[in-house]
Protein backbone atom coordinates (compact mmCIF):
# COMPACT_ATOMS: atom_id res chain seq x y z
CA UNK A 1 0.00 0.00 0.00
CA UNK A 2 1.20 3.51 -0.92
CA UNK A 3 2.02 5.85 1.64
CA UNK A 4 -0.05 8.75 2.02
CA UNK A 5 1.46 12.13 1.29
CA UNK A 6 0.47 15.76 2.47
CA UNK A 7 -2.18 17.30 4.21
CA UNK A 8 -6.10 15.75 3.95
CA UNK A 9 -8.46 17.96 5.96
CA UNK A 10 -11.63 16.29 7.69
CA UNK A 11 -12.98 18.72 9.34
CA UNK A 12 -12.84 22.44 10.38
CA UNK A 13 -14.28 24.59 12.89
CA UNK A 14 -14.87 28.21 11.19
CA UNK A 15 -17.36 28.94 14.07
CA UNK A 16 -13.80 28.98 16.34
CA UNK A 17 -12.73 32.01 14.39
CA UNK A 18 -16.04 33.68 14.38
CA UNK A 19 -16.40 33.33 18.39
CA UNK A 20 -12.86 33.79 19.47
CA UNK A 21 -9.56 35.94 18.88
CA UNK A 22 -7.03 33.48 17.87
CA UNK A 23 -3.33 34.48 19.19
CA UNK A 24 -1.40 31.10 18.50
CA UNK A 25 -1.92 27.49 17.27
CA UNK A 26 -0.17 24.69 17.75
CA UNK A 27 -0.15 21.53 15.76
CA UNK A 28 -0.77 18.34 17.39
CA UNK A 29 -1.09 14.87 17.27
CA UNK A 30 -3.87 12.45 18.56
CA UNK A 31 -4.35 9.00 20.20
CA UNK A 32 -6.83 7.55 18.45
CA UNK A 33 -8.24 3.59 18.42
CA UNK A 34 -8.07 1.96 15.40
CA UNK A 35 -12.66 2.79 14.46
CA UNK A 36 -11.78 6.31 15.37
CA UNK A 37 -9.01 6.55 12.40
CA UNK A 38 -11.25 4.77 9.83
CA UNK A 39 -14.09 7.06 10.75
CA UNK A 40 -11.87 10.31 10.14
CA UNK A 41 -10.81 8.43 7.13
CA UNK A 42 -14.02 8.65 5.38
CA UNK A 43 -13.97 12.16 6.54
CA UNK A 44 -16.85 12.41 9.56
CA UNK A 45 -16.25 14.55 12.17
CA UNK A 46 -17.16 17.67 14.23
CA UNK A 47 -15.12 20.43 15.81
CA UNK A 48 -18.31 22.79 16.62
CA UNK A 49 -18.48 21.93 21.09
CA UNK A 50 -15.32 20.48 21.06
CA UNK A 51 -12.51 22.13 23.19
CA UNK A 52 -8.83 21.26 25.16
CA UNK A 53 -7.49 21.41 28.42
CA UNK A 54 -4.34 20.64 30.26
CA UNK A 55 -4.16 18.52 33.62
CA UNK A 56 -1.70 16.97 35.57
CA UNK A 57 0.57 18.08 32.81
CA UNK A 58 -1.12 16.42 30.12
CA UNK A 59 -3.12 17.95 27.67
CA UNK A 60 -6.97 16.65 26.39
CA UNK A 61 -9.36 17.29 23.69
CA UNK A 62 -12.90 16.93 24.70
CA UNK A 63 -16.21 16.93 23.26
CA UNK A 64 -15.24 16.33 19.56
CA UNK A 65 -17.38 14.43 17.80
CA UNK A 66 -15.74 11.33 15.85
CA UNK A 67 -19.08 9.27 14.85
CA UNK A 68 -18.70 5.44 15.32
CA UNK A 69 -17.42 3.50 12.57
CA UNK A 70 -19.95 1.68 10.66
CA UNK A 71 -18.53 -1.23 9.91
CA UNK A 72 -17.10 -1.36 13.60
CA UNK A 73 -17.82 -4.20 15.88
CA UNK A 74 -18.22 -4.84 19.72
CA UNK A 75 -14.79 -2.67 19.72
CA UNK A 76 -16.23 0.73 18.16
CA UNK A 77 -15.38 4.15 20.15
CA UNK A 78 -17.55 6.38 22.23
CA UNK A 79 -18.07 9.21 19.58
CA UNK A 80 -17.15 12.20 22.30
CA UNK A 81 -14.75 10.58 24.56
CA UNK A 82 -12.07 12.72 25.69
CA UNK A 83 -8.44 11.80 23.26
CA UNK A 84 -4.80 12.44 24.47
CA UNK A 85 -3.02 15.22 22.67
CA UNK A 86 0.66 14.84 21.83
CA UNK A 87 2.33 17.86 22.61
CA UNK A 88 5.86 18.67 23.86
CA UNK A 89 6.18 19.89 27.68
CA UNK A 90 7.12 23.17 26.30
CA UNK A 91 4.48 23.20 24.56
CA UNK A 92 1.73 22.01 26.84
CA UNK A 93 3.90 24.64 29.99
CA UNK A 94 3.07 27.29 27.82
CA UNK A 95 -0.39 26.47 26.98
CA UNK A 96 -1.66 26.17 30.81
CA UNK A 97 0.51 29.24 31.80
CA UNK A 98 -1.70 31.52 29.52
CA UNK A 99 -4.82 29.47 30.47
CA UNK A 100 -3.62 29.87 34.20
CA UNK A 101 -3.48 33.49 33.52
CA UNK A 102 -7.15 34.10 32.72
CA UNK A 103 -9.23 34.83 29.83
CA UNK A 104 -8.04 32.28 27.26
CA UNK A 105 -9.22 28.96 26.27
CA UNK A 106 -8.00 26.09 23.97
CA UNK A 107 -10.21 25.35 20.72
CA UNK A 108 -9.65 22.62 18.03
CA UNK A 109 -9.33 24.52 14.58
CA UNK A 110 -8.96 22.03 11.90
CA UNK A 111 -8.96 18.23 12.17
CA UNK A 112 -6.49 16.89 9.51
CA UNK A 113 -4.24 13.90 8.04
CA UNK A 114 -0.34 14.92 7.66
CA UNK A 115 1.42 12.07 5.63
CA UNK A 116 -0.72 9.89 7.14
CA UNK A 117 -1.11 10.97 10.68
CA UNK A 118 -4.05 11.98 12.21
CA UNK A 119 -3.09 15.77 13.71
CA UNK A 120 -5.57 18.50 15.05
CA UNK A 121 -4.64 22.33 15.09
CA UNK A 122 -5.16 23.82 18.32
CA UNK A 123 -5.65 27.75 19.03
CA UNK A 124 -5.09 30.01 22.09
CA UNK A 125 -7.81 31.94 21.89
CA UNK A 126 -9.56 34.96 24.01
CA UNK A 127 -13.46 35.42 23.70
CA UNK A 128 -14.52 37.95 21.39
CA UNK A 129 -17.48 40.03 22.98
CA UNK A 130 -20.52 41.09 20.69
CA UNK A 131 -19.99 43.90 19.51
CA UNK A 132 -16.10 42.17 18.52
CA UNK A 133 -17.93 40.18 16.25
CA UNK A 134 -20.35 42.64 14.55
CA UNK A 135 -17.22 45.18 13.65
CA UNK A 136 -15.10 41.86 12.50
CA UNK A 137 -18.84 41.26 10.29
CA UNK A 138 -18.86 44.63 9.05
CA UNK A 139 -15.05 44.41 8.09
CA UNK A 140 -15.27 41.59 6.42
CA UNK A 141 -18.54 42.85 4.08
CA UNK A 142 -16.89 46.35 3.44
CA UNK A 143 -13.85 44.55 1.85
CA UNK A 144 -16.14 41.90 -0.32
CA UNK A 145 -18.06 45.13 -1.44
CA UNK A 146 -15.07 46.99 -2.46
CA UNK A 147 -13.50 43.96 -3.93
CA UNK A 148 -16.41 43.65 -5.67
CA UNK A 149 -16.39 47.54 -6.85
CA UNK A 150 -12.72 47.27 -7.90
CA UNK A 151 -13.63 44.25 -10.14
CA UNK A 152 -16.48 45.41 -11.81
CA UNK A 153 -14.63 48.57 -12.11
CA UNK A 154 -11.92 46.37 -13.89
CA UNK A 155 -14.22 44.78 -16.23
CA UNK A 156 -15.38 47.94 -17.73
CA UNK A 157 -12.13 48.68 -18.58
CA UNK A 158 -11.30 45.57 -20.59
Amino acid sequence: MAKERGEKVVATNRRARHDYLIEDTIEAGLVLSGTEVKSLRHGRASLVDGYAYIDRGEAWLEAVHIPEYNQGTWNNHAPRRKRKLLLHKQQILKLEAKVKQGGYTIVPLKLYFNDGRAKVEIALAKGKREYDKRQALREKQDKREADRAMSHRRNLGE
